[in-house]
């Protein structure tokens, strides 16, 4: 029998929450329903495993979310009401409670989204986004499971963007002696949602994060990703080389306008610059198709300078898009450089053996 979790049923910050239920739990710390008697309303509180405390890295992600949050006023990004540690020094975040499932847990349970309603759910996770950006925030793991769709009596796929945890805060949002937890060359995130950028331990931008919203768009409306792979080493390689797979040919039977396709190669494009300029650009264009209107493509513009405030490698959750969930990988620069270089190797290999069977072979 699995003891007794020892948060349920105690009372903490001196009687201000009781906590009722476990309601998630991950690498970094747990999920909890609470009762908050001052407010009359159930919130969440995330805590930090107390065996964690004393890591200094972990405790400086952990305060980093609480801090990234709650500079967010979006209504689409999840409200976070206080962050502070326990009497016996376990970090925590107190959040709203949310009613509904995550965009994986939907699209598994309920098959691919119509087109008007995976365009309304993108359309306002964009634009809190976009909030988060001018911030100087990078999300770094958007996927599905980051998404939560609220339901309740009055609301109906109403999207929250949760779990802030990875996000690169820029230089003037950390506070003195802040640590800087990320080295170029390190690969962070969730491979079947990365860019590829982020796949190969670059400094990012908020076009990464576009790259990530497409994908998961991808995903809504097909119920696939945009390669076929089998581990998150190979989503990784895919990232970085191969074009994504039209997107009616990943849904046989349905039919998307050539205006939605055009959009998605261009927020899925390899190189940052020819992306969308912004979160916000992106959602219009959405809002574009949703009104039955064409898109027409912008020119490339011109890649900009690298933003130290901006940049930041990333980290990483992933295996095969049939799991339920995407575990967490973390791959240093050599395995990334090992990996690309092993890809364009085999690139070559087939190149020159089909000279070969041109010239020798086939008559």
């Amino acid at each position: 029998m699995a003891p007794q979790d020892p948060f349920i049923g105690r009372e903490i910050l001196n009687g201000k929450l009781q906590v009722l239920q476990k309601i998630g739990s991950g690498g970094m710390g747990s999920v909890y329903r609470a009762y908050e008697p001052a407010g009359n309303r159930m919130v969440a509180i995330k805590i930090l495993h107390p065996k964690l405390a004393n890591r200094a890295d972990l405790v400086s992600r952990f305060r980093r979310e609480a801090r990234a949050l709650m500079q967010l006023t979006h209504p689409n990004t999840v409200k976070v009401f206080s962050y502070d540690e326990l009497e016996d020094g376990a970090l925590y975040i107190v959040m709203e409670f949310l009613e509904g499932k995550n965009l994986n847990q939907t699209v598994r349970s309920e098959g691919p989204f119509t087109l008007e309603r995976a365009l309304r759910v993108l359309i306002a996770a964009s634009e809190a986004l976009h909030e988060a950006h001018r911030a100087g925030i990078i999300h770094r793991d958007l996927k599905p499971e980051n998404i939560f769709l609220v339901q309740t009596e009055t609301l109906r796929d109403f999207p929250k963007v949760l779990d802030f945890g990875l996000a690169k805060v820029g230089e003037r949002q950390m506070r003195p002696g802040s640590i800087i937890l990320t080295q170029e060359g390190m690969v962070f995130g969730t491979p079947e949602f990365m860019s590829p950028e982020q796949a190969q331990g670059k400094a990012l931008t908020p076009a990464s994060d576009i790259y990530s919203l497409a994908t998961i768009l991808y995903e809504m409306l097909t119920g696939k990703l945009p390669f076929d792979a089998k581990s998150p080493m190979e989503f990784i390689q895919l990232q970085v080389v191969a074009p994504p797979i039209a997107l009616n040919q990943r849904a046989p039977g349905r039919t998307f306008p050539a205006a939605l396709e055009q959009i998605i190669n261009r927020a899925l494009s390899k190189r940052p610059d020819q992306r969308f300029a912004t979160a916000a650009e992106f959602a219009a264009a959405m809002q574009t198709v949703l009104d039955g209107g064409t898109y027409v493509p912008q020119p490339a513009r011109p890649e900009p300078a690298s933003n130290p405030a901006m940049s930041a490698p990333a980290e990483a959750r992933g295996a095969p898009s049939t799991s339920p969930s995407r575990a967490t990988v973390r791959l240093g620069k050599t395995n990334v450089s090992l990996l690309i270089g092993v890809a364009i190797a085999f690139l070559l290999l087939g190149i020159t053996i089909a000279f070969v069977l041109a010239k020798y072979v086939i008559r």
